[in-house]
């Protein structure tokens, strides 16, 4: 969702399909990630977020906070309001992809399972944000 204004699609759009290849291509560890947040939180930090700006980093997206962009962009999210409510975080993945004035829904039902992808990761939450954040970090230019 674009807010503001528009500039050339080619320069706006490339940290999405950017984006788009980091979690097709780190699907498994993603789906670890959210699942080993999910048993530490639940949802009570709200919705996590892959932050691109200053560098690539994850951020939880507090359901309140997601809630005023919504107010303040004349409800433009409210779809988005409802695929958080309704995510079953046992077989799908949800997260936020947060660029320079635009977000980007992030949505998928990994294979194996996201409890399935932690176990087999291996790996703790610090473990797995470390990894993954150095792969955005690598595969991410700057917006």
């Amino acid at each position: 969702m674009m807010f503001g204004n528009t500039k050339s699609e080619s320069g706006n759009s490339k940290w999405r399909s950017q984006l788009d290849k980091f979690v097709k291509e780190n699907q498994p560890e993603l789906a670890a990630l959210f699942w080993a947040l999910w048993l530490e939180n639940g949802n009570s930090q709200g919705t996590i977020g892959i932050d691109l700006q200053p560098t690539p980093h994850f951020v939880y997206c507090p359901q309140e906070a997601v809630e005023k962009l919504n107010e303040s962009v004349e409800n433009r999210l409210q779809e988005l309001l409802g695929i958080i409510e309704h995510n079953q975080p046992e077989v799908e993945v949800l997260m936020i992809g947060i660029g320079k004035g635009e977000i980007k829904l992030i949505q998928f039902a990994p294979e194996p399972a996201p409890p399935i992808c932690f176990e087999q990761a291996g790996k703790d939450v610090d473990n797995l944000l470390q990894l993954l954040e150095q792969r955005l970090s690598e595969q991410i230019s700057p917006i």
